[in-house]
């Protein structure tokens, strides 16, 4: 992960330390992607600590730096001082909003266009069809009505330019990055739009791209952390559409057509579903011109309709799945809350941001992974994160244990969530975390491609300026009564399902052997 200088202040002096960067979720694209992490957080805890690591006897990381304060460049390090980007609105002529920042930085462009059409409409299109928004994405980018698959890999080849189409539950994407020079931004803009308008959806390819699909599923069928995020999905949501994988399953993958391709193509991927963002080295005028070219093709089209609201449980469940495995693959978590774009609902998401990254942030300061890896040594990593969305999207603490300790390591990590909505979090923690946040927001802006998934995120959601200019505000104004209160309000640990995949040693007197 990315290091940062963290500003911390003391009552002796003002210094930096470094921390790993922690992830924003209420700037991540991933508020609107419910989609699995297969990364490093995943592995399995040893009996000792990992090389390198310290027990909490030895090091206790509450605490400053001490040899730090000797070091008098940084006694007096000024407060951070940024100058957020300036977004300009514009609506095209058959009425796609569009979300533009102009930085002439580096002769690059990046586009972003996004449609309310991810893999909850799948069954809208056709019953048990899972996996067919996904399967439009793959199909996009293989070929127009003028280009076959070669063809169209060789045009994007010539032209220098990456051109990616993905779906997720909530959101479809086709996304663009070329030099800003117009040999090559327009000819890239014209075949983004044959992309969009004329998709050549040939059965061939398609039937090929159904079989590495497959496969790919069963692969991942093999994989105890996926199995965990489905079925975690599943009993989660219930009958709703965020309940399957975006994937879809072995089964329905094969069974879906090319006419079913186009008629989701047709009837999500137009005008009235659409947002757009641009990023780069454009003047407004051509940032319009841009828009133009891109959307004036579409058909207006119909909104999608809204999504339904889940269910949420009742009561707290323990589901389990029987894998032959050395280590359990373990998801705790309940449904969060939605996106929404009023003040006080914008407030709270920054307040449960605040008190979740102490209790399940993704660096050593959170108390989940201070309890459970460095002081018990259960596992390598365990994270919780908010993946608000459309309706409530999912809350879910992930971690990876051996089997034989996996019952202990649940019952830890239920105790500290417990103990910490009961005592809420400390000022000390409260203060730093807030620091922390406010001196790793910039990192958001390091970046073109970082700006514009910001504002597509911004733009698809109806969200104002404010959510991304204020963040910093909203931080430092936040107090801890507030984001002691909120986290107590969103998190219900009597209602939490706790899902297992492994064949882990459950005690008979283990309170999971309750909510089975």
């Amino acid at each position: 992960m990315t290091l940062f200088l963290q500003t911390l202040k003391t009552n002796k002096a003002t210094f930096k330390r470094p921390l790993f960067s922690l992830q924003l979720s209420l700037l991540a694209p991933a508020v609107v992607v419910a989609g699995i992490s297969l990364s490093s957080n995943l592995q399995a805890a040893t009996v000792n600590m990992p090389d390198g690591e310290h027990g909490n006897k030895d090091v206790d990381i509450s605490q400053p730096i001490a040899a730090l304060d000797k070091l008098t460049s940084l006694q007096h390090s000024e407060k951070l001082d940024m100058k957020l980007p300036e977004f300009q609105r514009f609506t095209t002529s058959n009425g796609v909003p569009v979300l533009f920042f102009q930085t002439n930085q580096l002769p690059i462009v990046d586009v972003d266009l996004r449609f309310n059409a991810g893999s909850a409409r799948d069954e809208s299109i056709r019953k048990g069809g899972f996996g067919l928004a996904s399967l439009v994405a793959s199909q996009l980018t293989k070929g127009t009505k003028q280009l076959d698959e070669t063809q169209f890999a060789t045009a994007t080849e010539q032209l220098g330019i990456e051109l990616t189409s993905s779906a997720y539950k909530d959101q479809f994407l086709i996304r663009l990055r070329s030099l800003s020079d117009s040999k090559q931004l327009n000819p890239a803009l014209q075949l983004m739009n044959t992309v969009i308008n004329e998709p050549r959806f040939d059965p061939q390819v398609l039937k090929r791209s159904q079989a590495q699909q497959i496969l790919g599923l069963k692969q991942m069928l093999q994989n105890p952390a996926y199995i965990a995020s489905t079925t975690f999905s599943e009993h989660l949501y219930g009958n709703h559409p965020y309940a399957h994988s975006s994937y879809g399953t072995v089964d329905s993958v094969g069974l879906l057509s090319t006419a079913d391709l186009k008629k989701f193509h047709d009837t999500y991927l137009v005008a009235n579903n659409a947002s757009l963002s641009l990023t780069g080295d454009l003047s407004l005028a051509e940032a319009k011109q841009v828009a133009e070219t891109l959307t004036k093709d579409l058909p207006l089209g119909k909104p999608a309709p809204k999504l339904p609201s889940p269910t949420p449980l009742q009561a707290s469940q323990w589901v389990h799945v029987d894998f032959d495995s050395d280590q359990t693959s373990v998801i705790i978590g309940q449904q969060g809350y939605r996106v929404l774009s009023d003040p006080a609902s914008i407030e709270k998401s920054t307040q449960f941001a605040i008190g979740n990254d102490v209790l399940a942030g993704s660096g050593f300061h959170s108390r989940l992974m201070g309890k459970v890896r460095k002081e018990l040594g259960y596992t390598y990593g365990i994270y919780g994160s908010m993946t608000p969305m459309q309706v409530n999207g999912p809350y879910s603490i992930r971690f990876s244990s051996r089997n034989e300790v996996a019952d202990d390591a649940i019952k830890a990590t239920l105790d500290t969530v417990t103990r910490t909505l009961t005592e809420g979090i400390s000022k000390e923690e409260f203060e730093l975390t807030k620091e922390s946040l406010v001196n790793s927001y910039p990192m958001g802006f390091s970046s073109n491609a970082g700006i514009n998934g910001m504002l597509g995120m911004l733009n698809f959601n109806k969200l104002p300026d404010n959510y991304i200019t204020g963040y910093i505000d909203r931080v430092e104004n936040t107090s801890l009564p507030q984001v002691n209160e909120t986290l107590k309000q969103t998190l219900t640990p009597n209602k939490f399902l706790i899902v297992t995949v492994g064949k882990p040693k459950i005690a008979e007197d283990s309170p999971l052997k309750k909510l089975q």
